[in-house]
């Protein structure tokens, strides 16, 4: 228990350590700062951008790269596939994104019985 001169010299230090700025509130608008960053990010690039469609949601016969990847988030484990071996297996009208999951849990290695935890989360590179 501390005396009550310590008592006094925390209560007093109390005051003193009031932050300069009160924080956000969760309805209040961003910094412009915040908004600054997220744009310098290397991930905010063309490709993202409205009126571009991702990779991912492209049918296999639009796909300009001759070897397909696909990451599984949860597990780390990657899988490649040449884009003819993909055409010929799915067909070229079928999407990447579609494909990609299904080569995941294929041959996925994390099965927990519920139908929400199984499956690979799938990251398209």
């Amino acid at each position: 228990m501390p005396t009550r001169k310590e008592m006094e010299l925390m209560a007093a230090a109390v005051g003193r350590k009031m932050p300069p700025a009160r924080g956000l509130a969760p309805n209040d608008d961003l910094p412009l700062e915040y908004w600054q960053a997220l744009l310098a990010d290397a991930r905010a690039d063309e490709a993202h951008l409205l009126g571009r469609q991702p990779e991912r949601s492209l049918r296999l016969d639009q796909i300009p790269k001759p070897l397909l990847r696909v990451g599984c988030r949860r597990c780390g484990r990657t899988v490649e596939v040449q884009k003819a071996d993909a055409v010929r297996l799915y067909g070229p009208d079928a999407v990447w994104n579609d494909v990609g999951q299904r080569l995941l849990d294929n041959t996925c290695t994390i099965r927990t019985g519920r139908h929400e935890e199984d499956g690979c989360w799938p990251s398209y590179d």
